[in-house]
């Protein structure tokens, strides 16, 4: 249990490592420093962390509960597979972790608009439903191909009062409906807040949303020593942009005994636009206003990025993840479209839960690593949301998955 400072070394305020920074205009950048500078005070303001945390316990549903998945563990062999239930949040995902939490700032910044982005439109909903309860409107910008796609959480967004903005440029996905976000941000920032939905982006986007995500950590962390009266062996997450793994990876990042995988997708292959793992693949360059690693094409542009996941579909990633890769304190795998798929049913028959695709690639590799640690070990995986939302795609395209 001993702790260790080593995964700090080497961050400075809006950069880890090499990674990060804020390259945007200065008008901008001016707007962002006012963001950041309202965060910190709000941080350490009693009556704001008071209200965050009510709203945690009687709105969200925290703390998640952490479930031994005894079938699933047997069935495999090996390690003890445990899950961090953060499916179970109201939306049924971890994003609600970080939306409750920038739309409180927002409402404290006298702001009036939310601009946010979405993928598989986890983070929409919880975006939507945030700014519903706290009485702020809500502009959420979504690829077309997305839109088509999760067409049942863009039915709830709506519902929930938001304004749901089909993007149509590009590849249609997740990285063009930031781009639109982004403009229309930088149009609107006197009276609007950009609510990114991952550790991504210009600082201090990757610190935000890290801070209000690493509640999972903390209660994960917790509820283990309770159950078990040490640390787990391993914790595996997915990674897209890597908001739910920076999360739970938070509360053991300090505890060398723990060893942490991020699962990134791998897709159809290793082809450049077959895949979106930009930690295995991307090389360092800026996009979106931050460097990190980004998938580039022929050209050195940024690649299209794909998986069977929408929320994984991004060319990039967190500048945290980025640096992470490089102290080695945090291993990056890749899990195939047909592994991620095999877990999704593999846990919905077996533990009675259906898992969201994105978790599916979490799930596909602590399966391959309860096997290789062997018995008396034992694994928590983040499942970072619930798979309602894909249920009709996999069974309408994956029928044999």
């Amino acid at each position: 249990m001993n702790k260790t400072r080593k995964s700090n070394a080497g961050v400075q305020e809006g950069y880890f490592g090499q990674f990060g920074g804020a390259f945007v205009p200065e008008t901008l950048k001016r707007e962002l420093d006012r963001v950041y500078a309202e965060y910190l005070k709000l941080k350490k303001d009693k009556s704001f962390r008071a209200e965050l945390s009510l709203l945690q316990r009687t709105y969200q549903g925290r703390p998640t509960p952490l479930y031994y998945c005894k079938k699933l563990s047997e069935q495999t062999g090996g390690a003890d597979i445990y899950l961090k239930r953060e499916d179970l949040n109201h939306t049924g995902a971890h994003k609600i972790n970080h939306c409750i939490g920038e739309v409180l700032l927002a409402k404290h910044m006298g702001k009036d608009t939310v601009i946010g982005e979405t993928g598989a439109g986890q983070h929409g909903l919880a975006l939507a439903t945030a700014c519903a309860l706290l009485g702020l409107k809500c502009r959420i910008f979504m690829g077309e191909t997305d839109v088509k796609k999760q067409y049942i959480n863009v039915r709830k967004m709506k519902l929930l009062g938001a304004e749901v903005v089909c993007v149509e440029r590009g590849s249609k996905t997740l990285k063009d409906a930031v781009d639109a976000a982004f403009e229309e941000y930088a149009k609107t920032y006197e009276n609007s807040i950009y609510c990114i939905g991952s550790v991504v982006g210009p600082h201090p986007y990757p610190t935000i949303v890290r801070d209000f995500q690493s509640v999972v950590g903390r209660e994960a962390r917790t509820q283990f020593k309770r159950l078990k009266g040490g640390l787990p062996d391993a914790v595996v997450a997915c990674v897209g942009g890597g908001s739910n793994a920076m999360g739970i990876f938070s509360g053991f990042l300090e505890y060398p005994s723990v060893a942490l995988y991020g699962a990134e997708p791998l897709g159809r292959g290793e082809a450049t636009g077959d895949n979106a793992a930009s930690i295995t693949f991307g090389k360092p360059a800026v996009m979106h206003g931050f460097k990190s690693l980004v998938l580039e094409d022929e050209n050195g542009e940024p690649a299209e990025a794909y998986s069977v996941a929408s929320g994984l579909d991004y060319p990039s990633v967190g500048p945290e993840h980025a640096y992470l890769k490089a102290i080695g304190r945090v291993s990056y795998v890749t899990v195939t479209d047909k592994e991620a798929l095999a877990a999704f049913r593999k846990l919905s028959v077996t533990e009675g839960i259906i898992p969201a695709l994105e978790s599916s690639h979490a799930v596909a590799y602590a399966l391959k690593l309860a096997r290789a640690l062997g018995k008396e070990k034992s694994i928590v995986v983040n499942l970072s949301g619930r798979g309602d939302k894909d249920v009709d795609f996999v069974l309408d395209n994956y029928p044999e998955a």
